[in-house]
């Protein structure tokens, strides 16, 4: 077996790509790149049941699980015991030190939606969280002042990328490795015993889990890095994203196959609308929904969710934290601005009513109103994992729109393309997260927008103005944002834009909905360039990673 590092090497990669490091990343996809190639194959079977009409319930196999009430989750490990507001933001130097002196609880540090996978994005992401495990971190702004992120720094909990993104940069055999794992083993190697010896340890937040399967898989992965490393059984814990539709139908068997390592579940809000929307892209009309911004924690199927959600956590002492609050309050004027903080802080305190026991911001500023919120609900505690909820939600609820108006708007369509592009525009240029109109958003929100788009085409949706929604009615929207993003731009800004727009036609528009656009998107334009792919793409083209020899995998499977 031949390990291969094909990117190229920026200023301190040597002290993360160490031969010891990367060998440790290759033993990791040596056990599981056959399971995980299976398991998303899995998926795509499943998909198509639904699809074809098969329903979703709760599993039958897995009743005994569901039923028992004996079986709770770990302890919260050391630094997690408070997780009432925590900050979520790209790994980069700046906002890394932004989020160690934010007053938060916790640092999401985040290598998935909030971070554009560019190569030199991933390593110096790593560099970056292994400053900030030595509590080394600091950033130099453009007026040339130092500041260190070491005041009352909070817990870091970081997220990797998702089970069906690759790393082309470094290969086995010639074959693309897993992100996850890469994301994953390099963290953990250099950071994990640096971590425990500060009084925290090694965190997770695991996202785009489709099923208990795949945190069986997450669980495995864990007692091999802790038995290689020589680290304790049960120091890792992991934070479950429940952003995708068939993973709510599963909420108590991800817990019990994480038992050992799990922490708590978090309402992925935005992920969870995008599967919502992806799942049933292609059923009857009744599954489409109206605008995005219609969408909200109070629509039945949102609501049903986090109430499953709380009531599962607390069943099995885990933490319930809620979703993200997107606002960028920097960018307004007093008014917006003020308004938009009392937004929050009602989001906030229902979340905190509901029996959450925290929830993410996505800037600074938003830190203080998070925690004031959370504090009229729980006072002095830390959390209320100790208040059971009945929950006597059915799959029905689950899916429910019962009462939802869904209105579909010429400027509903608007927004989600220029949305789209911008956010792109950025994503190509090596950005993951962007502000626009007075919103953070990332690669989950775009997703919505995109899914949406091609929805609407194959269902030929009707219009509040009355025509219906066609290939050429966006492909027209998309020209004349166009014409309006690009004007004035300079020749890198307007090559991003159309970069944007090939993105967006060939997620939204085309006859096969692909499951995200990241995948496309980074074999195109985020590869080094050597790396990258040219000329028309087939979905078997995006999964050279799971192209895993059939003794490799038949080996795996017995792991």
């Amino acid at each position: 077996m031949t390990t291969t590092i094909r990117g190229t090497l920026h200023p301190r990669f040597e002290t993360i790509l160490t031969p010891e490091a990367v060998a440790f990343v290759a033993a990791l996809d040596g056990a599981f790149a056959g399971r995980r190639a299976e398991l998303l194959q899995d998926r795509r079977d499943r998909a198509r049941r639904i699809s074809a009409g098969e329903k979703l319930d709760f599993l039958p196999e897995t009743s005994r699980i569901r039923n028992d009430p004996s079986w709770t989750v770990a302890a919260p490990g050391p630094g997690l015991t408070d997780r009432r507001c925590e900050l979520v933001s790209p790994a980069t130097r700046k906002m890394g030190v932004h989020a160690l002196r934010s007053g938060a609880q916790v640092w999401l540090a985040d290598l998935e939606d909030a971070t554009a996978p560019a190569w030199e994005n991933v390593i110096t992401g790593q560099v970056n969280l292994y400053d900030a495990a030595r509590d080394q971190l600091e950033y130099t702004d453009e007026d040339g002042e130092t500041e260190h992120g070491r005041l009352n720094p909070p817990t870091i909990i970081m997220r990797p990328r998702g089970w069906h993104l690759c790393e082309k940069h470094i290969a086995i055999d010639g074959r693309p490795i897993s992100a996850s794992l890469v994301d994953f083993g390099l963290y953990f190697f250099h950071n994990a015993r640096t971590l425990i010896d500060s009084g925290a340890g090694p965190y997770f937040y695991l996202p785009k889990i489709e099923s208990h399967a795949e945190a069986r898989l997450w669980n495995d992965v864990f007692v091999m890095a802790q038995d290689l490393l020589g680290i304790p059984q049960g120091t890792i814990r992991a934070t479950v994203l429940i952003e995708t539709l068939t993973a709510a139908f599963e909420m108590d068997e991800i817990l019990y196959e994480l038992r050992d390592h799990c922490s708590g579940l978090n309402a992925g809000r935005w992920d969870y609308i995008f599967s919502y929307i992806r799942t049933f892209a292609q059923r009857g009309d009744e599954f489409v929904l109206p605008d995005r911004d219609r969408v909200t924690m109070t629509t039945p199927f949102m609501r049903a969710y986090t109430r499953l959600l709380v009531a599962t956590c607390h069943k099995r002492g885990a933490h319930a934290i809620g979703g993200p609050a997107a606002v960028n309050p920097t960018r307004q004027d007093e008014e917006s601005r003020h308004r938009a903080m009392s937004q929050v802080r009602a989001e906030k305190e229902r979340e905190a009513a509901e029996g959450f026991d925290g929830s993410w911001v996505a800037h600074p500023a938003v830190v203080d109103t998070c925690l004031k919120a959370y504090a009229t609900v729980l006072g002095e505690r830390t959390c209320q994992r100790d208040v059971n909820r009945v929950s006597d939600i059915t799959a029905r609820d689950l899916l429910s729109l019962d009462g939802i108006q869904q209105t579909i708007s010429l400027q509903g369509v608007r927004t989600n393309v220029t949305v789209a592009l911008r956010y792109l525009a950025a994503w190509v240029g090596g950005t993951g997260a962007v502000a626009i109109e007075h919103l953070m958003e990332d690669a989950a929100t775009v997703e919505i927008s995109r899914a949406q788009l091609w929805q609407w085409v194959h269902h030929r949706s009707q219009l509040a103005e009355g025509p219906q929604v066609t290939r050429e009615l966006v492909e027209r929207v998309i020209e004349e944002e166009m014409t309006r993003l690009t004007q004035g731009q300079d020749d890198v800004q307007v090559a991003r834009y159309e970069a944007a727009r090939d993105i967006l036609t060939q997620v939204a528009l085309e006859e096969y909905l692909p499951g995200f656009f990241t995948n496309y998107g980074y074999v195109r334009y985020l590869t080094d360039r050597p790396l990258r792919m040219k000329g028309p793409l087939n979905p078997q083209d995006l999964r050279q990673s799971e192209r895993v020899p059939a003794t490799a995998a038949a080996g795996q499977g017995a792991a």
